[in-house]
């Protein structure tokens, strides 16, 4: 999960910070910029909110909640994935400015030279003329010398165009670049492609991931309510002087008093006195049962909760309701499963089979 965890936040990162990048252009006054930085925030944390409660809404199969949600979660989206590609197409558009300063200055370079090439065609047509008008002497030599520094000039461009420092071209540049190739586009519209398909992509991302931890959160609770209630019905007590000790003193209060007011009684009536001396007999036995019960060894003891059904056939379950220890328990189920009592399922979990029969039990009765 610290890994889902990690790609969620990342990701609601990247779509704030392309956000702001648009949100910010908006207005140069620094009071205005933080209005417009808080607004997309807002917007942004808002979006995955309404998509986390989406979720929400669903799983309690709150359809028209769901659908409100989901409605404002379209609204916010829709906000944020144009300010991602606002904010992706401002950074892109400036790593591609500086290949463009770059091409321009090649550009220049070679208008000059293109100029002076044709200023030489034009002095070779002029030339020809002189030749014709049988002026060599006086005319086609001037032009040849004019030639000549034009020659020189066109190679001292052409040196200080080559001389220029490259521009290393960014792998996003040339995705696009490859992109406008092989759809035949302009390198506009690769770009504005891109960027739409990435904002899309980043906002679809975070929200998947959200939507997981949505989930995740969600089977955590209703394990652990489920948990805690299979448990609780499932559980022997074994005493309430264990669980509860303010309960077994006002419990023996209780019976402080009424061994009291029997006795008065016993003065007053034989009969009643018969009586409660049963009811006390028989509170004796319970008693001296339960204390019986929890001398046992732990393999009986766990036996027979099993198999009046009072714990659950869970090493967890039986550790809270008898109190055993783990190294206890585990040798207990280690011996039931070899006596054939329990098996173990494809889920790791133990299948109480029940306590054979014996040959006695089985007979019918004559």
């Amino acid at each position: 999960m610290w890994t889902v965890y990690s790609f969620t936040g990342a990701s609601i990162l990247a779509s704030i910070i392309f956000s702001l990048l648009l949100f910010l252009s908006i207005d140069e006054n620094p009071v205005m910029q933080v209005l417009f930085g808080g607004l997309a925030v807002i917007f942004e944390l808002g979006k995955f909110f309404a998509w986390y409660e989406f979720g929400e809404r669903r799983a309690r199969r709150s359809y028209t909640g769901a659908a409100s949600a989901f409605a404002f979660y379209s609204v916010l989206a829709a906000i944020s994935i144009g300010g991602s590609v606002g904010g992706i197409q401002s950074a892109t558009n400036q790593a591609q400015s500086h290949v463009s300063v770059q091409q321009s200055k090649i550009n220049a370079y070679n208008m000059q030279i293109e100029a002076i090439e044709k200023q030489i065609a034009l002095n070779n047509v002029a030339a020809q003329k002189y030749i014709q008008m049988a002026r060599i002497a006086t005319g086609v030599t001037r032009i040849q010398r004019e030639n000549s520094k034009l020659r020189k000039q066109q190679q001292a461009l052409a040196i200080e165009r080559d001389n220029l420092p490259v521009v290393s071209q960014g792998s996003v540049l040339g995705l696009i670049d490859g992109l406008a190739k092989t759809l035949k586009v302009s390198t506009e519209a690769a770009q504005l492609g891109l960027v739409i398909f990435l904002s899309i992509l980043l906002d679809f991302f975070a929200a998947f991931f959200v939507g997981l931890i949505g989930e995740e959160l969600r089977f955590r609770q209703n394990f652990n309510r489920k948990h805690a209630i299979y448990v609780s019905d499932t559980t022997v007590r074994p005493s309430d002087a264990v669980l509860n000790p303010a309960h077994s003193a006002e419990n023996a209060t209780k019976e402080a008093t009424v061994r009291e007011s029997t006795t008065r009684e016993n003065a007053a009536s034989p009969t009643a006195g018969l009586a409660t001396l049963a009811l006390e007999a028989a509170h004796e036995k319970q008693t001296n049962q339960a204390e019986s019960e929890d001398q046992l060894p732990p393999y009986d003891r766990v036996v027979g909760a099993l198999a009046s059904n009072a714990v659950s056939c869970s090493k967890r379950a039986i550790i809270r309701a008898l109190k055993l220890t783990t190294d206890e328990v585990d040798a207990v189920f280690h011996q039931m499963m070899q006596e054939g009592l329990v098996s173990k399922k494809p889920n790791h979990h133990f299948q109480w089979h029940g306590v054979p029969a014996t040959a006695e039990e089985s007979a019918p009765m004559g």
